[in-house]
């Protein structure tokens, strides 16, 4: 007989969701982690057609009931949710669904956090602000969320050079790369050391 898997997270994406589609392909085949329901703000967003390709629930929220309602969590439990992935969403998350989830949400970030974080700092507006201070290095911070944007514990960070000739679009592939690169596994390990830690 087949147990139910152990863990089941909800993506939640604005854009294409190139990230969402690494972290389905590195969990497709386990039986202990499923990929149980995606979350976007945008119905037309790059994200749903993964949802519908890869046959994974999904929902399109409302800003009034995801800010001033319950914040999806009911939708959530009833999905057995135990982690929160955060894909390109680019909503801040409401205080209701952080208690619900408290250390259960995670978010990558396109730059070394603590620079360049907060409000507005997302995609392109990212790579300009790096370039435009002249700094010789960027890369990822996965870490968790908690009410302020871009703020919660640092998890994980990937340097790459920032060169002379780089612009804002070569600065976001080679971004993407240690996105997708390290994502899967590093949320891949959160979920190993949870599981250790509740058996122990």
């Amino acid at each position: 007989m087949k147990h139910p898997p152990l863990n089941k997270l909800a993506i939640f994406a604005s854009g294409t969701g190139t990230n969402a589609q690494k972290i389905i392909d590195h969990f497709r085949d386990r039986q202990d982690v499923s990929i149980s329901l995606i979350i976007s703000n945008k119905s037309e967003a790059g994200i749903m057609k993964i949802a519908a390709a890869e046959n994974i629930p999904a929902l399109v929220i409302d800003k009034e009931k995801f800010f001033r309602g319950n914040a999806y969590i009911d939708e959530l439990r009833s999905k057995g949710i135990n982690l929160i992935v955060l894909a390109g969403f680019l909503w801040k998350i409401p205080s209701a669904l952080i208690n619900a989830y408290p250390e259960k949400i995670i978010n990558i970030h396109p730059a070394l956090l603590p620079k360049y974080g907060g409000k507005g700092m997302y995609g392109h507006f990212v790579h300009d602000a790096v370039i435009a201070s002249g700094d010789l290095e960027t890369g990822i911070t996965i870490h968790l969320v908690d009410e302020i944007y871009d703020h919660g514990r640092n998890i994980f960070q990937a340097v790459v050079p920032v060169e002379k000739h780089d612009t804002a679009d070569s600065i976001a592939k080679k971004v993407q790369v240690l996105e997708h690169q390290y994502y899967p596994p590093v949320i891949d390990s959160l979920l190993q050391k949870a599981s250790s830690a509740s058996h122990a």
